[in-house]
């Protein structure tokens, strides 16, 4: 059974070894645009964040089973996420990958912030903002080409984010001026 789940997990990926981020996932065959690279399976409920752990709802976290941790970050990813019926990330290609590609996904589609990784982004891509930021930090823009290929839940943080902004806003605007 679990020989059987970790073979759905992982088809058609590997762990190799990269040049400048230590190991990552590289595709054995070529992927289309909206088909699925990863189904994720949630191995562990966490009771908080962990550098390798997913957020998977407002304040959970979990360990995914099989190489989800071992996706790297990417400030211009080829995949994206999409919550699956279990609670797990799968990983969706957001556009065409090429056999032996490495595949990736920004952090930032399942994370409302980062906790855990304070130093420069290593994703070399042109597009990159430098550092590896969580779903709170990325530009509207950024988020907009994102539509589709992030996590629900973020998108409620940042609703709940923007509604408690504006009442602050209104309440510093009606406070008496001193």
């Amino acid at each position: 059974m679990a020989l059987a789940r970790e073979r759905r997990v992982t088809s058609s990926i590997e762990l190799r070894g990269t040049t400048a981020k230590g190991e990552g996932v590289f595709t054995t065959g070529p992927f289309k645009a909206g088909e699925t690279v990863m189904v994720g399976v949630i191995e562990k409920k966490l009771a908080k964040n962990h550098s390798h752990a997913s957020q998977v709802g407002e304040d959970e976290f979990a360990f995914h089973a099989g190489l989800i941790s071992k996706f790297n970050h990417s400030c211009d990813p080829n995949c994206g996420i999409r919550l699956n019926a279990g609670g797990g990330h799968d990983f969706i290609a957001m556009r065409g990958i090429a056999l032996n590609e490495e595949a990736t996904f920004d952090y930032a589609m399942r994370n409302y912030r980062i906790d855990h990784f304070p130093g420069p982004c290593q994703c070399g891509e042109p597009a990159c903002r430098g550092a590896i930021t969580g779903w709170r930090d990325l530009p509207q823009d950024r988020k907009d080409q994102y539509a589709g290929f992030v996590a629900p839940y973020l998108m409620k943080i940042d609703k709940k984010a923007r509604a408690q902004s504006r009442l602050r806003k209104t309440q510093l605007a009606d406070a008496p001026q001193l």
